[in-house]
């Protein structure tokens, strides 16, 4: 298995693009993410295009201005290709499309936003665990001690920046953190 396998929260992608309110340092560090990504790793997807679905909604498939729009077209041009993209099965629930039979039961993560269900199932459900990378949302920030109990690696591309706007945000002191190596970018895990 490739070890550069991760699932790419759509945040990763705009905030390359320079879509959010984070610094040009974490802007820079999802454009280098993406570029290695597309250069020598590849992707989990689910087989329900859920997550290319938000992609295209979010990004530009002409692979123009930025580097997330970029990003998208890749995937689009590599979407069945096997050894860049995997699809991964995940099942919604009948009674809720945008939760899954492999979302996980975890008392910490029953408010976990909706719209972000689909990247921690097909984590799971991938026999290999992929890290999610994450780069924008605060929230993930405190549910990552929840999310590796369950086996779901969160990457957080920035790091500090994201304990940070945290901590405002919750009020709430970021908790200790591991590095992680993804090839060469220094990022992080829950420990």
């Amino acid at each position: 298995m490739n070890e550069n396998l991760c699932v790419i929260d759509t945040n990763v992608a705009l905030v390359a693009n320079g879509h959010s309110e984070v610094s040009k340092e974490c802007a820079f560090a999802c454009l280098k993410q993406l570029e290695k990504i597309m250069q020598q790793g590849s992707i989990a997807l689910d087989d329900k295009w859920l997550i290319l679905r938000e992609y295209m909604h979010k990004l530009s498939s002409s692979g123009q201005p930025g580097m997330g729009d970029k990003f998208l077209k890749w995937v689009l041009t590599n979407q069945r290709n096997p050894n860049r993209c995997i699809l991964v099965s995940i099942t919604p629930k009948s009674e809720d499309s945008l939760d899954f039979l492999e979302f996980p039961a975890h008392p910490q993560l029953q408010q976990f936003d909706r719209s972000d269900r689909k990247f921690v199932a097909v984590s799971i459900k991938h026999p290999g665990h992929p890290p999610i990378l994450q780069a924008a949302d605060s929230k993930w920030w405190g549910w990552q001690k929840a999310l590796a109990e369950c086996g779901v690696p969160v990457i957080f591309v920035c790091p500090e920046e994201l304990a940070e706007k945290y901590q405002k945000k919750m009020g709430s002191p970021s908790k200790p953190m591991e590095v992680l190596k993804f090839k060469e970018l220094s990022t992080v895990k829950v420990s």
